[in-house]
């Protein structure tokens, strides 16, 4: 596993186990605590922890400063709303992977519900289309999928 998918996953574990769906990390201290420096901890934020993604980041600067992260909490049909939106023109491979495993956490798609949309708009289902395409194509599918959970 990744180094940027185990802090996503301390991150994650820290708003699961929030009654506020938040989480409150001092960037030094964390990145000393996963082992890798800072500025992974702020790639992690920037990339996995979005309001697309359906979070909310705050923070203070300082010698007392924080990260917060806060889980935005949706009904089912505004939180795939969203998610339909942020998607946009196109998604590649790893930002839907990313998006998927938020779904899941979010409980918006079943896992069962999130391997059939990954297996359907794969690499390898994609690898006849030119390249061009092929990150256009996926959102397009993404998105229709992702409408019949609504």
């Amino acid at each position: 596993m990744r180094l940027s998918d185990l802090i996503t996953k301390e991150i994650i574990k820290m708003l699961n186990e929030s009654e506020a769906h938040t989480a409150e990390i001092q960037r030094n201290e964390f990145a000393n605590l996963m082992g890798c420096a800072p500025s992974q901890i702020n790639y992690v934020l920037s990339s996995r922890f979005t309001p697309e993604h359906g979070y909310i980041i705050e923070s203070r600067r300082g010698g007392g400063g924080y990260i917060r992260i806060k889980r935005v909490v949706m009904n089912h049909t505004s939180a795939l709303m969203h998610i339909i939106n942020a998607i946009g023109d196109s998604i590649d491979a790893l930002s839907t992977r990313v998006l998927l495993e938020n779904c899941i956490e979010s409980g918006v798609v079943s896992s069962e519900v999130a391997k059939v949309m990954a297996a359907a708009i794969s690499n390898s289902v994609m690898q006849n289309i030119p390249p061009q395409y092929k990150d256009n194509i996926r959102a397009v599918i993404l998105k229709q999928m992702l409408m019949t959970q609504i």
